[in-house]
């Protein structure tokens, strides 16, 4: 059985033979990867794994990766695979106004303006570092408007055929083979406006400014049946997750109605279209508790949520129990692998149901912490191993 099949099969409620995949949720974060060095880890394999935004951003010699993100997933793989996860080739296709390169605005004695890569006005203490939205990106209709004439320029300039293809083409044959599965990550229709106005103005646009929602919206939609979808016929990704972020610990920011309106709408028309071309399980990544519009997002076409952030009360055995089909990626809670062995077995004992009744694989609830230790996060990635010889049992 290859690494993809193991995957298609862990995901869509079928035994498995062996053991269901073993893998992360998300690419790690950096400061827990410094720590990682310092306990062993070899250099070249922890920083090979970071988050590159900044440097591609910045970097003249490598504009490719600004929007259409396929060689920073090299370095994760090699990461994951060092440390014994089954291979995912992790790739993001990045919409053309959503990076610019950092720059210094304005300079004070105890702080700095600089646009950052999202192209927001920030302000910088110098002391602390730390950093405070002084512009959003999007203030008007015709800030969005000359936002989007920037958009068809970058379209242009760096989504050509010809450009797609050399940095997605090359991921085709060992995709064939079964070496790794592929997880394509984009931005979504709650997550985009809300980066460009801002989370408190975002959250008004419902009430005040509904037309300019939809034509932010309208225009994302645009660009992945245009652009999006010739990445989904090359790649055919087993996995394409949403980012949306709309929820908090209390609940989602949004009403049912609201999503129904301004998100699920714009599924509707890009869930099937992503399905014909190719695409795998359609996930949502969303933090918080979003339990009550569940089944809004389900009858929008989604398949699956990652990371089912435990500290915000999203409990996968009761989901699994309210909707039994309902996929997941994540739901292990990270602070467990912080806490040590006796913490980790209790966990896998908590969510061992979800694993037994299948379309589950388990990891972090989100990036595993800096206050995680290699030798704790070694005994919890073979305890996973161990455990996922358990993944569909019960069917």
């Amino acid at each position: 059985m290859t690494n993809r099949e193991r995957e298609w099969k862990t995901l869509n409620f079928e035994k498995v033979q062996g053991r269901g995949a073993v893998e992360e949720t998300f690419y790690p974060w950096v400061l827990t990867t410094e720590r990682f060095i310092k306990e062993g880890m070899p250099e070249d394999i922890a920083r090979g794994a970071k988050d590159i935004t900044n440097d591609i951003v910045g970097n003249k010699e490598n504009q490719g990766e600004k929007y259409l993100v396929a060689d920073w997933g090299d370095g994760v793989m090699a990461y994951e695979q060092y440390l014994g996860f089954d291979p995912v080739r992790r790739i993001h296709f990045v919409l053309p106004f959503r990076r610019f390169e950092e720059k210094t605005v304005e300079e004070r004695e105890s702080y700095m303006l600089k646009q950052d890569i999202y192209g927001r006005i920030v302000r910088q203490n110098r002391e602390s570092g730390l950093e405070i939205v002084e512009k959003p990106v999007v203030e008007s209709e015709e800030d969005w408007e000359r936002l989007k004439d920037h958009a068809k320029k970058e379209l242009e300039i760096y989504f050509t055929d010809e450009a797609i293809r050399a940095k997605y083409e090359p991921l085709a044959a060992g995709h064939e083979r079964g070496e790794y599965s592929i997880r394509l990550n984009i931005e979504g229709f709650f997550w985009v406006p809300r980066e460009l106005l801002g989370i408190e103005t975002h959250l008004y646009a419902f009430y005040d400014e509904p037309e300019l929602l939809h034509n932010i919206c309208s225009f994302i939609l645009e660009i992945y049946e245009k652009w999006l979808i010739r990445v989904i016929d090359l790649t055919k990704p087993d996995v394409v997750y949403i980012m949306e972020d709309l929820s908090g610990k209390n609940g989602p920011m949004i009403s049912g109605d609201t999503f129904d309106e301004f998100v699920g709408s714009y599924y509707r028309r890009l869930i099937p279209l992503m399905k014909a071309h190719g695409a795998g399980n359609i996930f949502v990544d969303t933090d918080g508790d979003f339990a009550q519009i569940i089944p809004n997002f389900m009858a929008a076409g989604v398949e699956g949520f990652l990371p089912m952030d435990v500290n915000a009360g999203m409990d996968i055995v009761k989901v699994r129990r309210d909707f039994p089909k309902l996929r997941f990626i994540g739901g292990f809670n990270k602070l467990c692998i912080a806490e040590g062995r006796e913490a980790i077995d209790r966990e896998f004992e908590r969510i061992l149901p979800v694993i037994r009744s299948g379309g589950y694989i388990p990891g972090p609830d989100h990036q595993v912490a800096p206050s995680t230790s290699l030798d704790n996060y070694r005994y919890y990635i073979g305890r996973l191993k161990e455990v996922m010889k358990q993944s569909g049992a019960d069917l």
